[in-house]
């Protein structure tokens, strides 16, 4: 799909409101509905519209039900459009960080941390493949869980209501699992990695490739990318300038920038998935396309297996 065909086609766009690009449908009408005209439902949520009819067809006793439960009180509900997901995900890393310090001799790090031996039967490592996803909610430090923090917060609070909840959530974690993979096939099997930089970077790979179709300007998102995955090998390359060699270097910055490229291509991958297939008439095949896309990272570990060993 080209960017005029993305412009041209309205369910892409909120119906109320058509210069909004979402990917959020209506449970009831299934029109594409943006942050501010959704209402949350019993299950999903609602336009304004079919909230209307769901009133106007009430019964009495409804209405007077409706009304004596109103007048109790209860907890206030903030708007389904903010990024709960993005929050809720940040709480969870920062809650592991709190362990980590709390916990002596690194054994936060040492149990959910990531290296490619976990997930190789012929390594002599006990298997253990939650780590794939684990090694997201683990840091090396304050500065490594504030910078990617921060940028999921940034990235989340715009991406997560154009995307909706849940796909924001199977965003993050495929592209932490891409990055994982990418750790096992090009990384060391016994060098562990901590740190969400792969999840960061398929939100980054995901608002490009998104940006792209609905027309919007990607130059800087583009430059941010390039900048933040470069930039390890522009300091390795510097530090190697009659010092010793380049792989030498770059290996004392300690950044993984496997899990970078892997993050990166997952997320732009999925970003492209969600946005060919946002329409309610291709939403089992957007479904089975993400369930493909984990299955074949998974399929991509036996590559060590069988090559490397």
């Amino acid at each position: 799909m080209t960017t005029d065909a993305f412009r041209r086609n309205s369910d892409n766009f909120c119906y109320r409101h058509p210069d909004r690009v979402s990917f959020v449908l209506c449970q009831r009408c299934l029109r594409t509905i943006c942050a501010e005209c959704q209402t949350q439902g019993a299950v999903g949520v609602i336009c304004p519209e079919c909230m209307r009819d769901q009133q106007k067809a009430q019964t009495d006793a409804q209405r007077k039900a409706e009304k004596r439960w109103a007048s109790r009180p209860r907890a206030v509900t903030v708007s389904d459009s903010r990024p709960y997901a993005t929050y809720g995900i940040i709480l969870a890393t920062a809650v592991v960080f709190v362990l980590q310090l709390v916990i002596p001799g690194h054994l936060v790090e040492r149990f959910l941390g990531f290296a490619g031996a976990y997930v190789d039967p012929t390594s002599g490592y006990a298997l253990q493949p939650w780590r794939l996803l684990t090694v997201a909610f683990v840091h090396d430090g304050f500065w490594h869980i504030a910078l990617n923090m921060l940028a999921l917060y940034m990235i989340g609070r715009s991406l997560e209501p154009l995307l909706g909840h849940w796909r924001f959530v199977v965003l993050y974690f495929l592209s932490a699992l891409g990055g994982s993979v990418a750790v096992a096939l090009l990384m060391p099997p016994t060098v562990l990695v901590v740190g969400a930089s792969g999840a960061i970077f398929g939100l980054f790979g995901a608002l490009l490739v998104i940006g792209r179709h609905i027309g919007a300007d990607i130059r800087t998102i583009a430059i941010l990318i390039a900048i933040n995955f470069f930039w390890p090998f522009i300091i390795a390359l510097i530090s190697s300038i009659g010092r010793g060699s380049f792989s030498d270097a770059l290996a004392t910055i300690a950044v993984s920038w496997q899990a970078h490229l892997g993050g990166l291509l997952t997320g732009g991958l999925v970003g492209l998935i969600y946005a060919r297939t946002r329409t309610a008439a291709r939403r089992a095949a957007q479904i089975w396309l993400l369930v493909g896309t984990a299955v074949a990272l998974l399929a991509l570990l036996v590559i060590p297996v069988l090559f490397y060993r």
